[in-house]
């Protein structure tokens, strides 16, 4: 089954990080963060973006190990703004459990929900939960088909090799959005772009590094599965989750978002071996052709419609919370990505769309 097409969508993505801040050491508490959280994404909300995505961790520097709860806890005090998560790790989850919560948080919202599956960044989950690294792949395949099954129908049939049968069980509640949305959020991975493709369903690409159009050919690996399948790939969404940051210069922005992705960068890179991350890599990423989307509104704006470009993507997710960013700073950068990025963004694809 595949999604209908929408216009083009603005939001932000967020793993609600509680790292030390760079300069104090100070570390924000887990409580603190989540609180934080429900008023980024009234905010959001408020100044017209279309989505507020939160991503599943196990680790001590992240805050959100429930993403749905907290997107609960927002459906309350927002109006229109789609809530997701960014990403649901499938592998290490009961997809009965993932589907009975989202389309909780669906009709708390009244048909707001999304779920964004995937296998995510880091491996914690897995142990935590009982699950074998080696069964890494066959994991996330097979709770993907049951997720899809019990969206599918109310009463589900269902056998496989790493859950216990469902033998014609229903599963309640029942969505307010028929069908309920899942996105497969990828790092860049062929496979999951042919999955995804060939399932009919929209793609999260996580560009973090390097040229977002190298993303093209990904792309086209989808569509062309897509088109395989028996789905039209016009009507496939595709969204780009990557890093940025606003302020009201592009020097403000820029200054004030290296020290935290730095010591991000840093602190993971230590973890998995990487070099060092200079302020000469940085710059590199902010460039116009680069994958971080740091500056005033009038130049991540164009960055984006580069991308648009590029990719033919139907959504663009921000991921502004990197490190240990001050409330008033985050709070600020969302007024400016919903008042002034959106408005650029929207306004000049349609001056393009209005020239073919």
């Amino acid at each position: 089954m595949t999604e209908s097409t929408p216009t083009f969508e603005i939001g932000i993505s967020t793993f609600l990080e509680a790292l030390p801040h760079p300069a104090t050491g100070q570390t924000i508490s887990h409580a603190e963060r989540l609180r934080n959280a429900v008023e980024e994404i009234k905010l959001a909300d408020e100044v017209g973006l279309d989505v507020y995505a939160i991503g599943e961790h196990h680790r001590p520097d992240y805050a959100a190990s429930a993403p749905a709860v907290i997107l609960a806890a927002a459906a309350s005090v927002t109006k229109r703004i789609r809530l997701s998560s960014a990403v649901t790790v499938l592998s290490s989850d009961d997809p009965v459990r993932v589907y009975q919560q989202f389309s909780t948080v669906d009709a708390l919202s009244n048909g707001r929900a999304e779920i964004m599956a995937g296998r995510g960044s880091f491996i914690e989950s897995f142990p935590l939960f009982g699950y074998n690294l080696n069964d890494y792949d066959e994991l996330f395949e097979e709770k993907l088909e049951l997720l899809l099954k019990i969206r599918e129908t109310e009463r589900v049939s269902w056998r496989g090799g790493h859950r216990p049968a469902i033998d014609n069980l229903g599963v309640y509640p029942r969505s307010v959005q028929e069908p309920l949305p899942v996105w497969v959020g990828t790092g860049g991975n062929p496979e999951s772009a042919v999955r995804a493709g060939m399932l009919g369903l929209p793609v999260v690409f996580a560009i973090i590094g390097g040229m977002p159009e190298r993303f093209a050919s990904l792309v086209q690996l989808y569509k062309e599965a897509a088109a395989k399948a028996g789905h039209d790939p016009s009507k496939l969404q595709i969204a780009t989750h990557s890093h940025g940051f606003l302020a009201d210069t592009t020097e403000q922005a820029a200054s004030t978002f290296f020290p935290y992705t730095s010591a991000q960068m840093n602190k993971i890179g230590r973890e998995r071996g990487w070099p060092p991350y200079s302020h000469e890599a940085f710059d590199a990423a902010r460039s116009l052709r680069g994958a971080l989307y740091v500056g005033d509104p009038e130049y991540v704006a164009e960055k984006i419609v580069l991308l648009r470009k590029n990719l033919g993507i139907s959504r663009f997710l921000m991921h502004l919370d990197v490190g240990a960013m001050p409330p008033r700073e985050m709070l600020h950068a969302i007024e400016l990505l919903g008042d002034k990025v959106a408005p650029l963004v929207r306004k000049e694809l349609a001056r393009i769309e209005s020239t073919k």
